[in-house]
């Protein structure tokens, strides 16, 4: 029998729900992984088994990365650490912020992005990972700075017809891109404000991506989520054109995919940079079906009370079914999940720590 699963990393572990009555009731188990802050989580159902990832950090022992083959009960932290910078770069891992599993006829390949700013790639499904020397050595990584969650690679996009081709995003830093399997990598930032920036308000790079998407269908039309502003690019990063119009805001950290309707995209505004709540403190989604050109409210099941948690750039997801869930976490402990591609929600746990990342999938 299958069943969905979703993963909920905390600012105190990691928690997961599962559903068997095609997401009407939900069953809660956790925290697993302690008092660790799970900033990243992935569900990885190539191969022959599913095999669950999380990307955690101690304030005693530090960060690091585990995995679980028996659907979270029980998990593995490999030694040596899997994610560790070579002694010459100077560098120490703080914090895994993204982790992405490869194509579904290469089920060894994992992907790893981190705070510093690095992307990181697996050979044996998440047991051990090796730096990409080509974004390390990039000549604008010195001036990448930290956003206020810090230095994150946060964004892996591999191309799904080509596998030398990938785009990245990170904070502070922009969208990188590679046609040679990360030799080298090239700024795809044109038409991206860097308001904050004082010298160039549409800099070569440096802005404050705070997420990009993609649909498999069409691997050249690209939505971001920027530090204030939201983009399609229609040519995978060569220019970008905003498509805030009809959205309450145009700050946020999420854009999220329909996993089987190219065009279709979720996001959740905030109010501005320094004022980041919900506008008018009502948390709700808004949807465009047809590529940013217009949105649509989704709000029924949501709290009409006041509400002013955000939700963080990986706490929302799609899942993979044939109607798709929609899922999101607040950073004060609630996540809600529409079975209905967003036209109704319910809350299926609330008070938890403050949700970092949500992942779901249907797993046997």
């Amino acid at each position: 029998m299958t069943k969905t699963m979703v993963l909920i990393g905390t600012r105190k572990g990691l928690w997961t729900a599962t559903s068997e009555d095609d997401r009407q009731t939900w069953t809660l188990r956790g925290p697993d992984l302690g008092l660790n802050e799970v900033a990243a989580c992935a569900i990885d159902t190539r191969g022959s088994s599913t095999r669950l990832f999380a990307g955690a950090s101690s304030s005693h022992w530090g960060p690091a990365m585990s995995y679980s083959d028996d659907l979270g009960a029980s998990w593995t932290e490999p030694d040596p650490a899997p994610i560790s910078f070579p002694q010459e770069t100077d560098a120490a891992l703080a914090r895994v912020w993204q982790v992405t599993p490869g194509p579904s006829d290469r089920p060894d390949l994992v992907w790893a992005g981190t705070e510093p700013s690095a992307l990181w790639r697996s050979e044996d499904r998440g047991v051990s990972f090796t730096l990409n020397q080509g974004l390390w050595d990039h000549p604008h990584r010195k001036e990448w700075q930290p956003g206020g969650g810090g230095q994150a690679l946060h964004t892996i996009l591999p191309h799904p017809d080509d596998s030398r081709r990938m785009l990245v995003a990170m904070s502070t830093g922009g969208v990188y891109r590679t046609t040679d399997d990360g030799e080298s990598w090239n700024p795809a930032n044109k038409g991206i404000q860097g308001s904050f920036l004082p010298a160039d308000e549409f800099p070569e790079y440096g802005q404050c991506v705070h997420k990009v998407a993609r649909h498999p269908e069409r691997p050249d039309q690209l939505f971001a989520q920027n530090h204030g502003g939201v983009y399609r690019s229609d040519d995978e990063g060569d220019s970008w054109s905003s498509i805030a119009d009809g959205l309450p805001a145009d700050f946020g950290f999420n854009a999220v995919v329909h996993p089987h309707a190219p065009g279709t995209v979720y996001v959740i505004p905030l109010v501005a940079d320094m004022d980041r709540f919900p506008p008018d403190a009502r948390i709700r989604v808004y949807r465009t079906r047809d590529a940013g050109q217009s949105w649509e409210e989704l709000a029924k099941g949501l709290p009409d009370d006041p509400f002013y948690a955000t939700v963080m750039r990986d706490g929302m997801c799609a899942d993979d079914s044939a109607t798709t869930g929609i899922y999101f976490g607040t950073r004060s402990g609630s996540v809600f999940a529409s079975a209905d591609e967003g036209e109704s929600w319910s809350e299926i746990v609330s008070h938890l720590p403050d949700v970092l990342c949500v992942r779901a999938g249907r797993v046997g």
